[in-house]
């Protein structure tokens, strides 16, 4: 069967943006003329997704309003009959970590498997298939217990990122933000995934680490030793992956599309 549903996480709270997330959610810092997690759904539509579940937590009432209709200012086209896209929302209880965050999916993609892409990161893709159809099309193809996105990255920027080890085909495990010295590999993980129903169900089963978080790379690492198989698939050419993190990350966002975009690269450039 295909995968039509996808969870996105927007519970985070975005203290690396403050001030500027003291009264709004990161995911709604606007890229040009619409908010990050705008494009994010808009790239889940195009990769054929139908169904979205948004994990929101405190202060992210604005995500929801954004998707609302309105008598006044008219509806969202997202939510257009046309679009085929059912939005549903739900509230992370408490600060636990990605991993709890994304097992509030757990009743989607029940048989057919669940798309995740995280509401704070813009994957740019030039190309066609997008690296989120891409996703979709070799979990449904292999059936593997998941497929997750890589990115190549420097030396110095792997402490920052879940690094994986071993073959693309068939990673051998995930570390968390290791030493440049000790990582596995330069191939970071790159916000986007196609969990199959068992990887929900063994976040449900991963106990928080020290921090009191659920880890993704914990429960992965869990059913790689048990025998299952997660395939890496790396951006193309043409794809860039744009985290919304931090002020330096988020100027440089908006920098590059508006570098990109007609009606205001000559404002730049000027």
């Amino acid at each position: 069967m295909p995968v039509t549903d996808a969870v996105i996480p927007v519970a985070g709270l975005g203290t690396r943006l403050l001030p500027a997330t003291r009264s709004q959610p990161k995911e709604m810092l606007p890229v040009l003329d619409r908010p990050v997690v705008q494009y994010v759904v808009e790239e889940l539509v195009t990769a054929g997704v139908r169904r979205v579940l948004l994990v929101t937590g405190r202060r992210k009432r604005a995500i929801e309003d954004h998707f609302d209709a309105d008598p006044e200012l008219g509806s969202s086209p997202l939510l257009d009959p046309a679009s085929g896209l059912q939005i549903l929302y739900t509230r992370q209880a408490r600060p636990a970590g990605l991993g709890d965050a994304i097992g509030y999916g757990r009743g989607l993609g029940a048989t057919d498997g669940v798309m995740v892409a995280l509401g704070d990161a813009i994957l740019e893709s030039a190309g066609n298939p997008s690296l989120s159809r891409r996703l979709i099309d070799t979990f449904e193809a292999q059936r593997p217990a998941a497929v997750i996105a890589v990115e190549a990255v420097a030396p110095e920027r792997v402490s920052r990122y879940g690094i994986v080890a071993g073959p693309l085909e068939a990673i051998t495990g995930l570390v968390e933000k290791p030493p440049a010295e000790r990582a596995p590999s330069r191939w970071a993980v790159a916000a986007r995934y196609v969990f199959a129903p068992r990887v929900l169900d063994a976040l449900a089963g991963t106990p928080p680490d020290a921090g009191g978080e659920v880890q993704v790379a914990d429960a992965l690492n869990a059913l790689i030793a048990g025998g299952e198989r997660v395939i890496a698939v790396p951006l193309g050419p043409g794809e860039r992956r744009h985290d919304i993190g931090t002020v330096e990350a988020y100027v440089a966002t908006f920098v590059h599309f508006a570098r990109a975009d007609p009606r205001f690269s000559a404002l730049l450039d000027g």
